[in-house]
């Protein structure tokens, strides 16, 4: 028998986790307090850009499987299983708020009419799932009914890669599950019983062991993006090249392909906030992660490097004053709007502070960027399409590898521009090809 499941919040791991969760076969309710966001999504309206996502909340939704509320008390008491999908936003000094994940805990606690399994799916710091538990006993305790009330706390962290976050839902490389009891366990592997009768391989540990295998992963991958990165700035010093490098090396079994790309820095809504979070964790218990440490800052650093990169390969210091500038791509990355802790965000004022004006364009992040960039907003001209932004302009940055900015007519390009420089900070384009083209190339690590 399928399980009846409550998720608290509809950003992007809630929204991802219950849809998919309903077409596994469960019962879903998804709860959020935004009244205006519920309404959009009742009516079929998806707020966030994500790759298949809408047709798995349409099939759902007319399945009668998903639904959508405000109401957090009443989904609660129709479930058997409340997951808790909230934002862990970076306090100020990088550790996590649990401010929200407090909140619901105790929502929960108040609505609590039976036993329950509480399932923290946000990223949250280790230990955090004892002070769910202890905050839902806090809240219990107010109660005068609530002797009768038991629960467990389940980690089972979401390793969602935006852009393909539903088919990374449905075919996880492991399915993570932090359990304090064989009650708790039975009823999570009944949640995710099409992923465990297809032979997902499910790890399954205590709770702190859990929420400590997402912030190693994730941290993990972004010192392995921030070393390439360092390794080509190195290569550009010496004369070598940071693409023959990184294919060499992910030939090595032990090191492996992935995330051996360089270019301006990480961003999007994990790998900042988690790798400043895991530093913070350390320097709490006394054990300082130096590794971790120095990957935020060399992100940060390799962000206000490309403005440098550019004002060089453009004349030196001073050269961007009156210069315009066509910009491809603000999102973090591509088949996604998101533009949280994006390089963009520190370029495109970087460039303007130094006199640049700017011709900007992105598929999918157009009012992400809108309102994100809104300092800076009387030195950029938003453009229809790729095309369009590059007229007249001095210079041309390829800043989030779209698919269609991989196959760009490039006789077209340089037409348009009325010089032919080109940025590419993302290692699209081979040099031998621009050049030949009449482009003066600028790679990252090359």
């Amino acid at each position: 028998m399928m399980a009846t499941i409550a998720v608290a919040g509809t950003g992007y791991v809630g929204l991802v986790s219950g849809a998919c969760l309903a077409d596994f076969g469960n019962q879903v309710i998804c709860v959020d307090n935004n009244q205006v966001k519920i309404d959009r999504l009742k009516k079929g309206e998806i707020p966030i850009y994500e790759q298949g996502l809408e047709d798995v909340v349409k099939r759902n939704v007319g399945d009668g499987r998903l639904s959508f509320t405000v109401d957090m008390a009443s989904a609660v008491r129709a479930s058997d299983v409340v997951f808790i999908a909230v934002g862990t936003p970076p306090a100020d000094d990088g550790s996590a708020d649990l401010s929200y994940v407090e909140a619901v805990a105790r929502e929960v606690a108040r609505a609590m009419n039976g036993y329950k399994v509480i399932v923290d799916k946000s990223t949250v710091p280790i230990g955090t799932g004892k002070k769910v538990r202890a905050w839902i006993l806090d809240e219990l305790s107010k109660r005068k009914d609530s002797a009768s009330f038991e629960f467990d706390v389940v980690s089972n962290p979401e390793f969602l890669r935006e852009g393909s976050a539903v088919l990374d839902f449905m075919h996880p490389d492991r399915v993570v599950l932090g359990c304090e009891s064989k009650k708790a366990l039975k009823i999570m592997k009944n949640v995710y019983r099409s992923l465990y009768i297809n032979e997902t391989p499910f790890i399954e540990t205590n709770v702190e062991t859990a929420e400590m295998i997402k912030y190693a992963s994730n941290s993990f991958l972004a010192v392995k993006i921030t070393f390439i990165n360092e390794v080509a700035n190195l290569c550009e010093k010496v004369g070598a090249n940071v693409l023959d490098v990184a294919k060499a090396m992910g030939r090595d079994g032990r090191i492996g392909n992935k995330f051996l790309h360089p270019g301006p820095g990480y961003g999007g809504s994990c790998f900042p906030k988690d790798t400043r979070a895991m530093a913070q964790i350390g320097r709490d218990a006394n054990e300082p992660l130096s590794i971790v440490e120095a990957t935020v800052v060399a992100n940060e650093k390799q962000k206000e490097r490309m403005i440098t990169k550019i004002e060089l390969g453009m004349g030196g210091q001073g050269s961007l004053k009156g210069k315009t500038i066509a910009i491809l791509g603000l999102a973090f990355k591509p088949n996604t709007d998101d533009m949280r802790e994006a390089p963009a965000l520190t370029i495109l004022p970087g460039l303007v502070a130094r006199g640049a004006r700017l011709r900007i364009c992105d598929p999918a992040a157009r009012e992400e960027a809108l309102w994100r960039l809104e300092p800076i907003k009387d030195s950029f001209v938003w453009c229809n399409d790729e095309y369009e932004t590059m007229e007249g302009a001095d210079a041309l940055v390829l800043m989030t590898e779209w698919n269609q900015y991989r196959n760009l007519d490039l006789d077209k390009v340089k037409k348009l521009l009325a010089k032919s420089i080109f940025f590419d900070l993302r290692n699209v384009y081979k040099r031998t090809a621009l050049e030949a083209k009449g482009f003066a190339y600028y790679g990252i690590g090359q």
